[in-house]
């Protein structure tokens, strides 16, 4: 599963295995997050009191065990996240109603210093979450999240520790993927 880097015009900055950020070791492990998620789209309540937009996605934040953060998301149909990062938050997610579909890459990315890497052919995954199903994953978790329903909304909860620092948004051409950009976590709170 090797990832092979290629430096974008006017990018002099080398990749380097180092440049990945450390994972948090306190805290809420991904499997105690992905319990919480479980637990949480149970509520039927909380659930339904998610507000339901045609147009975009609509969310609340939750409290979080042990200081992460949480969110419960709804998603019209055909909509998605496109590809992103967590900027070294593990977390997981879990779907409440409808089906997700997670697209990620089974390979860690240095977080810093590339513009464009080349992936190689092994590297993609794709798994569907019906209701009652859901996913951990670790710091250097790179995914889209996807409703591809026509008609149907999906409403999923997600957690993160340690709370999300940033996110790195990314695009994808082939096996190409490119950082597009950097979102502080202020832009979305």
């Amino acid at each position: 599963m090797s990832l092979l880097p290629s430096v974008a015009p006017g990018d002099v900055s080398a990749v380097s295995a180092a440049a990945t950020a450390p994972e948090a070791d306190s805290g809420p492990t991904a499997g105690e997050l992905l319990d919480f998620a479980r637990r949480t789209v149970a509520d039927g309540d909380l659930v339904a009191s998610l507000p339901l937009d045609p147009e975009g996605r609509t969310w609340m934040r939750l409290a979080g065990p042990g200081g992460s953060e949480a969110w419960l998301i709804a998603w019209p149909p055909g909509t998605g996240t496109g590809w992103h990062d967590h900027g070294g938050s593990r977390g997981a997610f879990a779907t409440a109603s409808g089906q997700l579909t997670e697209q990620s890459l089974a390979a860690q990315l240095p977080t810093e210093g590339w513009r464009t890497l080349e992936l190689a052919e092994d590297v993609d995954r794709e798994r569907r979450l019906p209701a009652g199903d859901g996913r951990a994953f670790g710091a250097h978790h790179v995914h889209q999240v996807l409703n591809l329903s026509p008609d149907e909304h999906a409403v999923s909860v997600h957690a993160y520790y340690p709370p999300l620092p940033l996110m790195r948004r990314y695009s994808r051409t082939g096996a190409l993927l490119r950082l597009e950009a950097v979102e502080e976590a202020e832009e979305w709170i």
